[in-house]
Formats: C-alpha cells, sequence, structure tokens
C-alpha cells in the first residue's frame, strides 16, 4: 500500500482509507435517515480487520454514524494496537429538545463531542477531528470562529489535527483563506468533479491535505446498479438519490465500464486511481461493508494504472 502525508500533519496515512460510515448501520438525525441499513457486526469487523492487514491505516468515523456505533466498532478492532493506525472522527451533529436535526459548532458542545467520542474509540486521542458539514454561512462562522477551542484539544493530546467535513464548495475557499486546520474532507468523485476547478489546486498551494468522501457515488461506481434499483427507507439513497439523478449516474457508469474492462481492474479500482491522480489529495476513504469491498478498494493503493490518456478518456465518458 503506498502512502502520502496528510497535508500539514505530518501523518503519514495509507492512499486508500477505510470510510466507516456504512459499518454504522441504521441512524437517523432528526426525521431523516443518515444510515445505510442493517449490517452483520461480525462481518463489519472482519472487514476492518482485512483492511488493516492489507495496509490500510487511516479509518474515517463520525459520531452519528450508527448513533456512534461505527465507532464503537473501531474500539473492537484498535483498541489493544491503537498507535498503529490513523483514526479520523467527526461532530457537529445534534438532534434538538424537538426532535430536529440541528449544527451546532460551538466550543463547548465540540468539547463534549470529542470527550464522547474518546470514550466510544477506547482510546485517549483522536487523530484527526474534523467539523462535519457547515450547511450555512452562520453555521461555517460559527466554526472557524471556535479554531481556539480545536486548538486547545490540540494541546490537551486530545486531538493531533483537526480540519472540516465541508458541504458548499466555497466553505473549502473560505476555510483555506482562514488558514483554518489541517485538512478539508469533501464530495469528490469521477461522477461529481467540481473541486477540481479551485478547491484541489489552493489546497495544495495551501498545504491542506484533501480527503475526498463517498469516492464511489455512494456505490453507484461500483457499476452494480441499474436503472431499476431501488433503496430500502432506512437507507439514505432512498431520498438522496433521487430517480433522475439515479438515471443520470448509471448512465454515465456504464461508459465507464468499457474502461476498466481494457485495462483488466475493477470499477473501484479505475473510481479511486481517478481520485488519486490528484496530488492534492492525501487519503481516498471509500466504505466497506465486507471483506471482499476492501479487497477491491485496497487495490487502487498497490498499483497504478491511469495513464495521462486513460484520465482523458475517463473525462470525456462523463462529461
Amino acid at each position: 500500500m503506498r502512502t502520502r502525508t496528510l497535508g500539514k500533519t505530518g501523518i503519514n496515512v495509507s492512499e486508500v482509507g477505510f470510510g466507516a460510515w456504512a459499518i454504522g448501520g441504521t441512524a437517523t438525525l432528526g426525521q431523516f435517515q443518515i444510515g445505510w441499513g442493517k449490517v452483520d457486526d461480525s462481518e463489519s469487523i472482519r472487514a476492518v480487520e482485512a483492511a488493516f492487514e492489507l495496509g490500510i491505516n487511516f479509518y474515517d468515523t463520525a459520531d452519528v454514524y450508527g448513533a456512534g456505533h461505527s465507532e464503537e466498532l473501531l474500539a473492537k478492532v484498535f483498541s489493544h494496537r491503537r498507535s498503529l493506525v490513523v483514526i479520523a472522527s467527526k461532530g457537529g451533529n445534534s438532534t434538538d429538545k424537538d426532535g430536529q436535526w440541528q449544527k451546532d459548532f460551538s466550543g463547548e458542545f465540540l468539547s463534549q463531542q470529542v470527550e464522547n467520542s474518546l470514550r466510544r474509540l477506547k482510546s485517549d486521542y483522536i487523530d484527526l477531528y474534523q467539523l462535519h458539514t457547515p450547511r450555512t454561512e452562520e453555521q461555517l462562522e460559527q466554526a472557524l470562529a471556535n479554531a481556539e477551542t480545536l486548538e486547545g484539544l490540540v494541546e490537551q493530546g486530545k486531538i493531533r489535527a483537526y480540519g472540516i467535513s465541508i458541504s458548499p464548495l466555497e466553505h473549502g475557499l473560505r476555510q483555506i483563506e482562514a488558514g483554518y486546520g489541517s485538512t478539508i474532507q469533501v464530495f469528490y468523485n469521477i461522477l461529481q468533479r467540481e473541486p477540481e476547478k479551485e478547491l484541489l489546486p489552493k489546497a495544495k498551494e495551501a498545504d491542506i491535505g484533501i480527503i475526498p468522501r463517498v469516492p464511489l457515488a455512494y456505490g453507484f461506481l461500483t457499476g452494480k446498479f441499474t436503472r431499476d434499483s431501488t433503496f430500502g427507507p432506512d437507507d439514505h439513497r432512498s431520498h438522496s438519490v433521487p430517480p433522475e439523478k439515479l438515471r443520470v449516474w448509471v448512465e454515465k457508469t456504464d461508459r465507464l465500464k468499457p474502461i476498466a474492462a481494457e485495462l483488466g481492474i475493477s470499477m473501484p479500482q479505475l473510481a479511486l486511481q481517478y481520485i488519486l491522480a490528484s496530488d492534492a489529495v492525501s487519503v481516498v476513504i471509500p466504505g466497506a461493508k465486507n471483506e471482499q469491498q476492501v479487497k477491491q478498494n485496497a487495490a487502487a493503493g498497490q498499483a497504478n494504472v491511469l495513464t495521462d490518456e486513460v484520465i482523458s478518456k475517463i473525462r470525456e465518458a462523463v462529461a
């Protein structure tokens, strides 16, 4: 497994990480489904262990993934060998007294959420703590205003570094301008290439590590879905991928399949190596529910077969 440096942190990470959202299982925030349906914990643990055996050392989770269950699963696998892995978590979401989803990036709330995550992770520290998707200008301003809180947690040794998992791309540019933190996590995949225009070059210049999330486009870039695919009510894709988007994503993915076949690689490997072609990227974090998915993902960090010509063909195929 090849490695890269996580932005300005100096932390060495595997090129391919492990996105631990899906293994959290079902979860809600307010009235919204944010999980991936039911999962088998024993299968999830085997997947995490397989990732470690394949050289993956970066694991990305959040306090709301399975209402903390994702963090607890990582603790089961790594609490006895904590120093061998890099764990990133996130905070900033809650449900108010009326049962509504709300964002809170106040220093007091984040400090408490860090303590809660440390308890679930059975760890004295979190390698990277990320503010979980501020969506409005007001939320971003609150997040940027609390750098002192995060710096204090670094001084206390409770976190090693911090960043933001952004929602609007403009928030990433604002973060860079403000000199806030060391990383930006962002939606970036072959079907959602907007970060290439401005965010990636500016992050590279500022030595801010880019962590692409949903690099397989909610699983669509694996090539296993069709126009007729549906998702259960406990799977967030039932509302986050409406029929028109599903149709477009399936059509574009189908145009990529001949490229992967010609190269003799899997669709996940094609999708992940496209992302890793950017030197602004520190680590890509595909999710996985089982050992086989982990093996397909890990292959992308073992042998890069994408030439500039192939990258151009990929972009033409999804234009």
